[in-house]
């Protein structure tokens, strides 16, 4: 039953599908509809704005041209890991690389991240070949 000044009941919507998935809000369909057919002269106008030394245009215009780089490839030697014994050789390199510069702290923290969960698989496959070998240990 709803309660006082709710048209609904509690935890029951008005439109139980909801919004469509790609359907637009008001006021980006009236951006889209004011700019329609003036976006080029609006490009246009940015560029000039940037030669002539706006710095803010010119910074827009770079980044449609040159977006931000979010991640990039890491280069360094890491030891190959086949053991639970070679992580320790493996995180040493990326101190080594992190206080030489090499990385960036953050790029060692995924990097780390990545060799934990390398260590995890490795140690599973450990524990999965010691049963085998306990369990046909037992059947003969």
């Amino acid at each position: 039953m709803p309660g006082e000044g709710r048209p609904f009941e509690k935890g029951k919507s008005g439109n139980p599908a909801g919004r469509p998935k790609g359907t637009l809000n008001r006021t980006t369909l009236a951006m889209q509809a004011l700019l329609d057919g003036e976006a080029e002269a609006l490009t246009r106008k940015a560029i000039e704005m940037a030669q002539d030394g706006d710095a803010v245009a010119l910074r827009m215009c770079l980044d449609r041209l040159l977006p931000v780089r979010k991640d990039r490839p890491v280069m360094f030697d890491l030891p190959t890991i086949t053991t639970t014994a070679d992580i320790t050789k493996a995180t040493a390199a990326v101190l080594t690389a992190v206080a030489s510069g090499e990385i960036t702290p953050s790029e060692a923290a995924d990097i780390g991240r990545a060799v934990e969960a390398h260590a995890k698989t490795i140690e599973v496959r450990d524990l999965q070949d010691r049963i085998e070998r306990l369990e046909a240990r037992s059947q003969s």
